[in-house]
């Protein structure tokens, strides 16, 4: 699936660049957010600053789903991801849900939302959302927003919690219960829309310039062509692509882990390499440390890929996939959920034990953050299940 090539942005950047040109500048972008994450991390403030230079390096525009001239296919995508996670993962996280969540019209609604797609590039949309899991699991709850039908759309109140870009975004996805027909509908919002508020998160432990806030939804008009799609009842009625939505977001979202592991290491190392570390270069015990925590990065790396490169071919596939096959899917994807975290966590929890330089626990406090309330646990139910019992008895929206 590669990229296309040929289309710009209204500021004459290209839309479908070549994997190597899109991500040569999205090396260029990660060295210059490097350079002072330090100093925004300790501001805490809303990307605001940061979706700037997304935009003007046109990446908003590049990371959207592959079409005629624009686009980016999904390894490029995450790989462009994760360097930009290496260098600050509040970032990296922004890009994630923006470039999962634009896949949100194609998965739910099982078919090419061309026109919604084209406008997205045209106007560099920053796209982020909150959909919860397909099927509910012991412990947690439904949907808990409402829809109510009004003329021919709907009304939609609540509170939802959004992780990334929560007042900055220009589509916010999110789904709802339908208050007369039971139904679960993944609609899309905008955050400057009447009767939305976004209450802000201030002083996060960690991925503090990602934007976090709850949107508030006070009888938010909601017209037809704003609705994506609708969500299964259960596991066993989930369309095989509609049920990789959920697994695309949070595999976007381990590239952003494998990015914060990714950058802790590095900056450890080029600590220990100028000799202001507590141990000198040559040290056996710092060699073994080095030699673990690589080793670390590696494995999560090989199990991120693996769970990438099937996910490339499940969307490249679309409605041609069957039900066992995205289940194969999803389960890999799981995987990659319970590697990562203990990967980023294990190194971003080591290198503070190699130096002391201002800033390095920000690895860790942006790893905790992130895989906080991953629910590792039922993921690894689902995993047993998937490879005591067959695919055909896990549907991949049991991996939500």
């Amino acid at each position: 699936m590669p990229v296309a090539t040929g289309a710009s942005t209204p500021g004459g950047r290209p839309t479908g660049q070549s994997p190597h040109s899109l991500l040569r500048t999205v090396r260029d972008v990660a060295d210059d957010l490097a350079a002072d994450a330090l100093g925004r991390d300790r501001a805490g403030r809303p990307p605001t600053d940061e979706l700037a230079r997304l935009r003007e390096a046109g990446l908003l525009a590049a990371l959207t789903p592959p079409g005629p001239g624009r686009g980016a296919d999904w390894k490029t995508a995450c790989t462009a991801i994760r360097e930009i996670a290496a260098a600050d993962s509040s970032v990296g996280a922004v890009l994630a849900r923006h470039y999962g969540y634009a896949w949100s019209a194609r998965l739910h609604a099982g078919r090419h939302h061309t026109g919604l797609e084209e406008e997205s590039v045209r106007a560099q949309w920053l796209w982020t959302g909150a959909v919860r899991g397909s099927v509910p699991h012991d412990g947690t709850e439904g949907p808990d927003l409402a829809l109510r039908p009004r003329g021919v759309g709907y009304v939609l109140s609540g509170r939802r919690a959004v992780d990334t870009a929560a007042a900055l975004a220009d589509q916010i996805v999110v789904d709802a219960v339908c208050a007369v027909t039971g139904d679960v509908l993944v609609v899309r919002i905008a955050p400057g829309a009447r009767g939305v508020t976004v209450e802000t998160v201030p002083d996060r432990l960690g991925q503090r310039v990602a934007g976090a806030g709850e949107a508030v939804l006070d009888r938010v008009t909601v017209a037809p062509g704003q609705v994506l799609g609708r969500r299964p009842r259960d596991a066993e009625s989930a369309a095989p692509v509609g049920a990789l939505a959920d697994a695309a977001v949070r595999l976007a979202l381990c590239h952003v882990g494998l990015g914060i592991a990714e950058g802790a290491l590095t900056e450890a190392r080029d600590l220990s390499r100028s000799g202001r570390g507590h141990r000198l270069p040559g040290d056996p015990d710092l060699l073994l440390t080095y030699g673990e925590l690589a080793s670390a990065v590696q494995t999560a790396t090989a199990v991120v890929g693996r769970a990438t490169a099937a996910t490339a071919q499940a969307l490249e596939a679309g409605a041609h996939r069957d039900s066992e096959e995205a289940a194969g899917v999803a389960a890999l994807v799981a995987n990659a959920e319970t590697v990562t975290p203990k990967a980023a966590l294990l190194v971003s929890t080591r290198v503070l034990e190699l130096g002391d330089a201002p800033g390095l626990d920000r690895f860790w406090r942006n790893a905790r953050v992130l895989t906080a309330h991953l629910p590792v646990a039922q993921r690894l139910r689902s995993i047993g299940e998937h490879y005591l019992n067959g695919p055909h008895r896990v549907g991949a929206a049991a991996f939500g």
